[in-house]
């Protein structure tokens, strides 16, 4: 999806937050309901109602309810409202039993820090819930004591996945005599071809995120789950000169003297890109699973599919939000069985069928076509352990770093080494406090 849940909270959301903490005073913990009749359990979360979770979290209040004897008190919340007023809520007694949040350090992990959503370890081994997950899904949900994602101790537990591969319209590759590229080599042949027939192959948007997760994409083509780990969970410093982001920032350029991207990149948006494939205008997309089932919608006048980027080990993507339990809930173990019936293969199935990526389902159950290819694919990256998080995650405030230094990049008032340089000063300055 294209809103901000990929992204780390600025610098001042998180002063905004800390700040928000001073305001009230701290409540004892929440208890542990154990279920039944005239227990209720008090849920947030800001899925619509007709998306692919929405549909599949609707069906677990009515399992849940049938099965518990307890009420479900949901109350819709926005994504903006959830994520200003956390800190506030969860440390009173309206913290509700159950939320979904945004993962990543500056989100959930800077709950977990502070002490104001639970440690679920002891519930993650009895229900198995690990055993559901791939290692690269586990790591959004566990949190060091500095709130560093890819620690000891779980916080939360995700049941679907997203992920950034390629779009292709077939049509167009079809009038162009093409096929669809399998390695990277041919990827950039096909871009060669489409550009000698006059045509840009790149939907691309450098005015947002798209542009920073092609470049994300190019390091990966180089690194390893090792450059991954010192990235986005400070194993060890990243050199701002080395290979892995050196070669991405010269190629990201080449694609823009080659014409493989559009020369006004660094004004365009991602809805522009994305409504630019849509229309048939541009006959490749690099982006995220989250625009999948509004292509099934729009995308009608032409054949499309979608592929993990050719020739790649290592692709952006990562566990969806999170299920957490905040501290001062009062009926825990009716939150943990909700989440568990979240992670049954029906309920998984719903979000399958509905253009989402669950972690547990059954392939057998998924009918729709294009959800299974669509599933195929991801499950395909979580096989080779190959989700490797977004670019702007490690830092907050990153994100529009990125933007920025890319920008100048394309437009050529920065060249490749001042790009690197100011994006190594950027990541230093906002990860001195996680390392």
């Amino acid at each position: 999806m294209a809103r901000t849940t990929r992204r780390t909270k600025t610098l001042a959301a998180i002063a905004a937050l800390t700040a928000g903490l001073a305001m009230v005073g701290c409540s004892p913990a929440g208890g542990s309901g154990g279920g039944g009749d005239g227990q209720t359990l008090k849920l947030w979360h800001y899925e619509g109602a007709d998306s692919a979770m929405g549909k599949a979290w609707n069906e677990a209040i009515k399992v849940f309810e049938k099965e518990t004897g307890a009420k479900v008190t949901f109350e819709e919340k926005s994504f903006e409202q959830i994520q200003k007023t956390a800190s506030q809520v969860l440390d009173t007694d309206a913290a509700p039993d159950l939320m979904e949040f945004n993962k990543g350090n500056a989100t959930a992990g800077f709950l977990a820090s502070t002490g104001l959503i639970t440690d679920i370890s002891d519930a993650v081994e009895k229900y198995g819930w690990d055993k559901k997950l791939a290692p690269s899904l586990q790591t959004t949900a566990k949190y060091d004591d500095k709130g560093v994602m890819g620690g000891d101790s779980w916080y939360g537990v995700p049941n679907y996945g997203e992920f950034v591969g390629v779009y292709y319209n077939k049509d167009a590759f079809d009038a162009a005599g093409l096929q669809i590229p399998t390695t990277y080599d041919e990827f950039v042949t096909v871009l060669d071809a489409f550009v000698a027939k006059g045509i840009t192959p790149l939907a691309e948007a450098g005015a947002e995120y798209p542009l920073g997760q092609l470049w994300y994409q190019l390091a990966l083509m180089n690194g390893d789950r090792s450059f991954v780990d010192d990235y986005q969970l400070y194993k060890k410093p990243v050199d701002w000169q080395g290979s892995e982001i050196t070669s991405a920032t010269k190629t990201l350029k080449e694609y823009v003297d080659k014409g493989y991207i559009a020369k006004d990149v660094s004004s365009i948006k991602a809805e522009d890109a994305g409504v630019s494939f849509i229309n048939g205008k541009a006959p490749i997309f690099v982006s995220g699973s989250w625009w999948y089932g509004r292509f099934v919608t729009e995308a009608t006048s032409f054949d499309w599919t979608m592929t993990a980027f050719p020739g790649a080990d290592l692709s952006l993507g990562s566990s969806g939000n999170l299920w957490v339990v905040p501290e001062n809930a009062k009926n825990k173990d009716l939150a943990y069985k909700f989440i568990d019936i979240t992670m049954r293969p029906e309920i998984q199935a719903i979000i399958g069928n509905n253009g989402g990526l669950p972690v547990a389902a059954n392939p057998s159950d998924i009918t729709d076509v294009k959800s299974s290819e669509l599933i195929k694919t991801f499950n395909g990256i979580l096989d080779k352990d190959g989700l490797s998080f977004y670019p702007d995650w490690p830092a907050p405030g990153f994100y529009d770093v990125i933007v920025q230094q890319l920008q100048g990049l394309v437009t050529g008032s920065e060249d490749v080494k001042a790009v690197d340089e100011g994006l190594g000063k950027a990541y230093d300055e906002g990860t001195a406090d996680f390392r």
